[in-house]
């Protein structure tokens, strides 16, 4: 079930909300975890028992992770214990079909796939738990003996699918001391709104022209028009992507949790380190707070710091997933990454802004054109067209100016939302007209999102959502 769907809005939330609402406060996470259940149940019914065990794991190897209390190896040993269980399950559920597939390729083999169907938010939930028990066995904080409060906080569906990535600490008090309001409750749902306006209105329609531009013949396409279209792309995973993460935080709000902030404007950055500060916040944390700083990080010389931020960002593409064009795309980041920690960030620092801004711009686009071809040659031939060497014309007037004239108001507004313009000038009309502007415009933009976003669903059945396969 996606936030984007009215199954979801006029069904699902809308009687969870009177639940929850409607019980006493021992009752509230009860009522989260069986609709969080439900929800998950919705796509996946088989592995709501995975996701329940990986539960039971981490609950049992987190009450064992206390150092405090057992003197021995055994926190260790349950440390190692939920790692094994959470990366074999990545590994198996998400990987075997790959492995299989280049062993048979490398070597001529003739194994028969599993045919694996991916469990609906694995690469999340395993992340949380996992992060759980380490966080338990640092000391950094205290078991969970509640099964309940845990059981919420790995299932709650705002988070559940596709992140942003949840650590255990942020929301530890709030699992059980959390406060409502009516205030909060209307933040909350003007985020939604924001976040679906972002997804159904901007995401959905660029995304159209990407796959438009993507399947057309080559007769038809011109080197602008391949640029046009990883240009497309490159809009719509972030305001896809962008615009689940503020539904995720919107209706945390609604039923009291504050999450952390996934993304910041990442088109602004002007290097890719900056980038990858404001893109993807709870992901590029989780490697550097769980693998980058316990490999020595920068503590052991600028070799093992090259190692380092090379294996961090290889992970980073096999996290992603079981695919050539994943792992090439973090190695990708990689490189430019330690380029610009060794020499490139104190050279840009010498230039204009525009330019280094155009710098970063170009080298995510050219990023995300690595990030959007699962079929290697369709990467291939998307490259070769993307810089010349397709055969291709640079310009085809007919099909290229029709792409742009159909989109340009689209495009137009989807380069302002990109940066934070909206948002500077929402706070300026609250600081200078505070009760007009909180009580009158802010109630009616809401509504009017709301409603659009939900004509384009109902009219529409183009409703993709790029990050539900990881």
């Amino acid at each position: 079930m996606l936030f984007s769907s009215t199954t979801f809005l006029f069904a699902f939330l809308s009687l969870v909300l009177i639940c929850y609402y409607a019980v006493p406060r021992i009752a509230k996470n009860a009522v989260l975890l069986v609709f969080s259940l439900v929800f998950y149940a919705w796509g996946e019914p088989k592995y709501v028992f995975l996701m329940l065990g990986s539960i039971v794991v981490a609950y049992i190897t987190g009450l064992l992770c206390d150092r405090n209390k057992y003197k021995s190896k055994l926190p260790l040993v349950s440390m190692i214990l939920a790692i094994v269980w959470n990366m074999g399950l990545l590994l198996f559920f998400k990987y075997t079909n790959f492995f299989i597939t280049n062993a048979n390729n490398l070597f001529d083999l003739n194994i028969t796939p599993l045919g694996l169907t991916l469990p609906i938010g694995i690469s999340f939930y395993s992340f949380q738990t996992l992060s759980y028990v380490i966080d338990v066995y640092r000391g950094e904080v205290k078991p969970q003996r509640n099964f309940l409060n845990l059981a919420t906080y790995v299932t709650l569906f705002p988070q559940l699918i596709a992140g942003p990535i949840v650590r255990y600490q942020t929301i530890e008090d709030q699992l059980g001391s959390r406060k409502e309001s009516l205030d909060k409750f209307a933040r909350g749902v003007k985020r939604f709104a924001v976040g679906l306006g972002k997804k159904v209105i901007l995401a959905n329609n660029i995304g159209a022209l990407f796959e438009e531009i993507s399947s057309a013949d080559q007769s038809q396409l011109s080197v602008a028009g391949v640029w046009l279209g990883i240009i497309a792309y490159t809009f719509q995973i972030y305001f896809d992507f962008s615009g689940y993460s503020d539904m995720a935080i919107g209706l945390g709000k609604m039923f009291g949790f504050e999450f952390l902030e996934n993304f910041n404007y990442p088109y602004v950055s002007d290097s890719i380190t900056e980038f990858w500060r404001r893109w993807h916040i709870s992901l590029s944390t989780w490697f550097r707070d769980y693998v980058y700083i316990p490999l020595g990080g920068n503590r052991k010389g600028k070799v093992r710091q090259c190692v380092n931020i090379m294996l961090v960002w290889f992970l980073t593409g096999f996290w992603h997933g079981a695919n050539w064009n994943f792992m090439i795309w973090g190695v990708y980041f990689g490189i430019i990454l330690l380029c610009e920690k060794l020499f490139l960030l104190r050279a840009l620092g010498k230039l204009p802004r525009v330019i280094r801004h155009i710098y970063a711009l170009l080298l995510i686009v050219i990023g995300w054109g690595i990030f959007a071809f699962e079929d290697t040659d369709k990467l291939i031939r998307n490259f070769k067209n993307m810089f010349g060497f397709g055969g291709l014309p640079l310009w085809n007037g007919k099909s290229d100016l029709f792409w742009l004239t159909q989109n340009v108001i689209l495009l137009v507004i989807l380069v302002i939302a990109s940066v934070p313009l909206f948002k500077k000038l929402g706070e300026m009309l609250r600081t200078k007209f505070t009760v007009p502007y909180g009580c009158v415009v802010e109630p009616i933009c809401t509504a009017g999102i709301l409603l659009i976003s939900t004509a384009y669903l109902a009219s529409n059945s183009f409703n993709p959502f790029l990050y539900f396969r990881f």
